[in-house]
């Protein structure tokens, strides 16, 4: 049992258990996803995956997933350790009601991909209606190249880039522009559900406008119901004093479920829980990183990605570890492979 192997397949057998009772806890409904990306004490790019879901008590909970190498941080590279987490564990990518970056290396090269295929169709039309000559060398995929710290004339490139690529850039901006504007109304619709003051803030209008951001949750006979459930739901809250303190939105989830009224008004709860897991921050993915700076130590800086992905599970996620009962992480082991003796 001293062996390094056999501690690093218990070590895995803990963090799978502790996975899959985040899994169990999220019960197939729907999460936001929070992404980040950093180098550890090797230089080595690690993603790491946060789900944000609300569980079967009405409470919000984030939960560290996995941290998973990445070869490298462009948009395309991450999407792929996503889909292959996804497809590891069993979740559907239609669950997820919301996406979180945090101005990160990936969301960067989002926009850099994103600029790079605009200026790649920009070209092809003009080469279609003979504007633009054809020939070797000529009409090479360009990206925006990031400035160095200590070579100036890197600044000079950036800038000659920028001027080549000036009119797709703008047409982001644009694109951003309206986004922000979607964001806007999402936010004021969002307001509509706030219990303070007595559900002051309550608009059965811009409710019923904030379901249509989400045609995937409401059917067009839900939507009918939703109408006529709102009316109904506001009168009830309003004359019970157990709501009448009520400070934000996931009190207001919490005290729904533990008086069942979730099920009397299962739609307005759904609308709810659709809200409460929008990403507002990525303060737990930045601390899973200055968790993985605890456990790989410039004297541990060898240790193994996926040694490093089962201990941060196990470290971070310690409310959950501390369920896990010794009987399952060693069915856990035994089914691994077949053992020379019994525990």
């Amino acid at each position: 049992m001293k062996c390094p192997k056999i501690q690093k397949d218990i070590a895995h057998c803990f963090a799978e258990e502790v996975v899959k009772s985040i899994i169990e806890e999220i019960d197939h409904d729907v999460f936001a996803l929070l992404v980040d990306e950093s180098a550890d004490v090797s230089d080595k790019e690690q993603m790491a995956v946060v789900f944000r879901f609300v569980d079967k008590s009405g409470i919000v909970k984030e939960r560290f997933l996995s941290i998973t190498h990445v070869s490298e941080t462009s948009a395309t590279s991450l999407k792929s350790a996503i889909d292959d987490l996804f497809a590891k564990y069993g979740l559907s990518i239609k669950k997820v009601r919301g996406q979180g970056y945090d101005g990160a290396v990936g969301a960067s090269c989002k926009r850099k991909d994103l600029i790079r295929e605009s200026h790649r169709k920009k070209i092809q039309e003009e080469i279609d209606k003979g504007e633009r000559s054809t020939g070797t060398g000529l009409n090479q995929e360009i990206s925006l190249q990031r400035p160095g710290n200590t070579r100036w004339n890197s600044h000079y490139r950036t800038l000659v880039r920028l001027i080549e690529l000036f009119s797709s850039i703008i047409e982001l901006q644009e694109f951003n522009d309206r986004f922000n504007e979607v964001n806007t109304e999402l936010l004021i619709c969002v307001a509509s559900l706030s219990p303070i003051d007595a559900f002051s803030e309550f608009d059965h209008s811009k409710l019923l406008r904030l379901s249509k951001f989400y045609p995937d949750d409401f059917s067009s006979g839900e939507f009918i119901s939703l109408e006529q459930e709102l009316s109904i739901y506001i009168d009830n809250v309003r004359n019970d004093d157990r709501f009448s303190n009520l400070k934000n939105l996931g009190d207001l989830a919490r005290l729904l479920v533990e008086t069942r009224k979730h099920m009397s008004y299962p739609l307005v709860y759904r609308l709810l829980k659709l809200v409460l897991i929008l990403p507002v921050a990525t303060a737990t993915v930045e601390r899973c990183f200055s968790a993985m700076k605890i456990i790989k130590t410039h004297r541990r800086n060898r240790i193994g990605d996926q040694f490093l992905n089962d201990c941060l599970v196990c470290f971070i996620e310690k409310d959950v570890f501390n369920t896990i009962t010794n009987e399952t992480v060693i069915k856990r082991f035994h089914d691994m492979k077949d053992r020379r003796m019994l525990l």
